[in-house]
């Protein structure tokens, strides 16, 4: 397959602003998401999904929790004696200019020098989808361009970085524009990019040399009348997280049967390091319903449009509804849960209360008691 000679390059720290709260000791790629998976997984299982058998993870900074998820990348079919998973940290790259991905691009030159994969796919971690990286570059080599945008047609995201498309019938990039967010639907750039190696290589190197550090700024849309830009239109499932709204609102999407199983396809599971624990227990008194509840939880509440992650524990008498619980978490009887999104290791003590809004849900930093 012609996938093998490709090379996949994933940003996890880029967008970890969007998640502050969730984002203090971990990067975006390793939040949680959907009871058992972190950001990371989905990006990473379409380009196993594709046949990419070289990765290099870009990190920059809180990438312990990270580290320890993937570990060898077994998950992923990514543990090999050749190639496989790789680490890249661009330390004396400023946060800032990593945002931009040319200066931490062109810290590793050297890496991508001596990676013998004629084309790259660049990934940012701020997506969950079904995307089908195979398609994506398939669709990349046959049309001959230059550099492949993906996008999903939608609303925009609030995002400071946003890319927007104006395409042709063709999907052929006719104008593109930075930073914006026009009211309606448009094409929005999701952060995948799929491009020749060599061509790579060659424009980070020249836009490093007039101090231009920002990708889609100084690369494609200065050169955007040089270049043959293209856009692929990822599948309507497709959810971006720009903020921790967009984060509520993709994991309460995986409570309705046809959006989960638009997310998470049998045919293309996204794929996630098992863990070994016991089943989930319901207690005599507990109400379960609309939820998704991971293993090893243990509830004896009430549990309603919620997502638990595994170890989570919910007293007799409190009651949790509209919201996400992540591992470790305990809700104390009599304790309520309304619209809010709780990191790992949370306590919420008896009798006390924590309501957010739903377009406004409440976060609470992990290890918190309450």
């Amino acid at each position: 397959m012609r996938n093998n000679r490709v090379l996949g390059l994933l940003f996890p720290n880029r967008h970890d602003d969007a998640l502050r709260e969730l984002t203090a000791e971990r990067a975006l790629g390793s939040v949680p998401f959907g009871g058992r998976y972190r950001l990371i997984d989905f990006a990473l299982s379409g380009m196993a999904h594709a046949g990419i058998g070289k990765v290099g993870i870009v990190t920059k900074r809180n990438d312990q929790s990270l580290m320890e998820h993937l570990g060898s990348g077994k998950a992923w079919g990514l543990s090999r004696k050749t190639e496989g998973l790789y680490y890249l940290a661009p330390h004396d790259v400023p946060d800032t200019l990593y945002d931009g991905r040319v200066a931490a691009l062109h810290a590793l030159d050297d890496f991508l020098e001596s990676s013998i994969e004629d084309v790259v796919v660049l990934s940012d971690c701020h997506v969950v989808g079904n995307l089908s990286y195979k398609a994506l570059i398939e669709s990349h080599v046959d049309s001959g361009a230059d550099v492949t945008v993906a996008y999903r047609f939608g609303e925009c995201p609030a995002l400071a970085d946003n890319l927007v498309l104006d395409l042709d019938e063709n999907d052929d990039v006719t104008a593109l524009r930075l930073g914006v967010n026009p009211a309606g639907d448009h094409a929005c750039g999701i952060g995948t990019y799929v491009m020749n190696k060599d061509l790579l290589r060659r424009l980070v190197a020249e836009a490093a040399a007039e101090n231009f550090m920002h990708f889609d700024r100084d690369v494609l849309l200065r050169l955007s009348q040089t270049l043959r830009i293209r856009g692929y239109k990822a599948p309507a499932a497709t959810y971006i997280i720009s903020s921790p709204e967009t984060y509520f609102e993709a994991s309460m999407a995986l409570l309705d049967d046809q959006r989960r199983n638009a997310v998470l396809p049998l045919g293309t599971p996204v794929y996630t390091v098992n863990r070994d624990v016991c089943p989930a227990i319901y207690g005599l008194n507990s109400c379960v319903s609309r939820s998704l509840v991971a293993d090893g939880s243990f509830v004896d509440g009430t549990v309603k449009n919620s997502v638990l992650f595994r170890d989570v524990r919910v007293e007799k008498g409190a009651v949790v509804e509209n919201a996400i619980l992540m591992q470790g978490t305990v809700v104390k009887a009599g304790a309520r849960v309304s619209h809010a999104i709780l990191d790992k290791d949370v306590v919420l003590s008896e009798g006390k209360s924590l309501t957010g809004l739903a377009e406004l849900p409440l976060c609470v930093k992990k290890g918190k008691h309450v």
